[in-house]
């Protein structure tokens, strides 16, 4: 075991979660599985779902209560997934001394379970549900505040906690029915955001990043609207690193963008 001298800081993720049947996805679950087996164990997991916006700031349950199935007309057996994972009331305690302020409060949603986005790639990566799990919702769309949030959330990372930016790289719904299977080829708006995103990333462009939706090619198509692109900024502001993120997962599904990252 490390000492507290030579402990490096928990990771940050971001990660794309597709839908309910990612699950019968092969290689996909398989990225998913692998990349958890190359991070050491976290203490907790902290969650920022593109499923989730509610201002003022809200946590989920602190205790483990039934699964948000906030997704319609899948058969009836995605509806039947269970992951109950240990409620978090220590972490939702430090999360609500790290946030809150007279001018921030933060609110509770004491009978809100995990929705698909936390728990669909946590089914895959940490398929025990032996961690302590929350989800915070995101109080705005706006990438500056997010990135701010980011940032006051990063301590927890000290603390063996793994935050989690849970979105899609490209998310246009539409493109479900324009590209032939999950691996069909991706339409070029898809593919000109991604290759963007990706390059602006390793360059650490942040003002860029920040500003996607005037710097992004075919930004309007990416993301006719933002909350899937969202969670990265939360992710940005806890990685406070100079370093580039390391890409985990790479291509498409069904037309859309699946990258998803890890920033140290």
């Amino acid at each position: 075991m490390s000492s507290p001298e030579t402990q490096t800081r928990t990771p940050v993720l971001y990660l794309s979660h597709g839908a309910p049947p990612l699950a019968d996805d092969e290689t996909w679950t398989r990225q998913l599985a692998e990349w958890s087996t190359d991070l050491e164990k976290p203490k907790a997991i902290l969650v920022v779902s593109a499923h989730w916006e509610e201002a003022p700031l809200t946590l989920g349950a602190t205790t483990t209560v039934p699964l948000v199935y906030d997704f319609w007309g899948f058969p009836d057996h995605y509806y039947a997934v269970k992951y109950e994972a240990p409620g978090a009331p220590d972490l939702a305690a430090k999360v609500r001394k790290l946030l809150k302020t007279p001018q921030t409060p933060v609110h509770d949603a004491p009978d809100r379970g995990l929705d698909h986005g936390a728990y669909v790639p946590l089914v895959e990566m940490f398929p025990k549900a032996d961690l302590p799990v929350l989800q915070i919702s995101m109080p705005s769309l706006d990438p500056q505040q997010l990135f701010d949030l980011g940032k006051r959330l990063a301590p927890l990372r000290d603390e063996g906690v793994l935050i989690i930016g849970s979105g899609f790289f490209t998310h246009n719904l539409s493109a479900l029915r324009q590209v032939d299977g999950p691996n069909g080829t991706p339409p070029t708006w898809s593919t000109e955001f991604d290759h963007w995103g990706a390059e602006t990333l390793s360059t650490g462009d942040l003002d860029a990043l920040l500003d996607f939706q005037h710097k992004a090619p075919a930004a309007p198509l990416a993301h006719p609207r933002t909350e899937h692109f969202a969670p990265l900024f939360v992710s940005l502001g806890a990685s406070t690193t100079t370093q580039k993120p390391q890409t985990k997962i790479s291509g498409y599904w069904h037309g859309l963008a699946k990258r998803s990252l890890q920033f140290s």
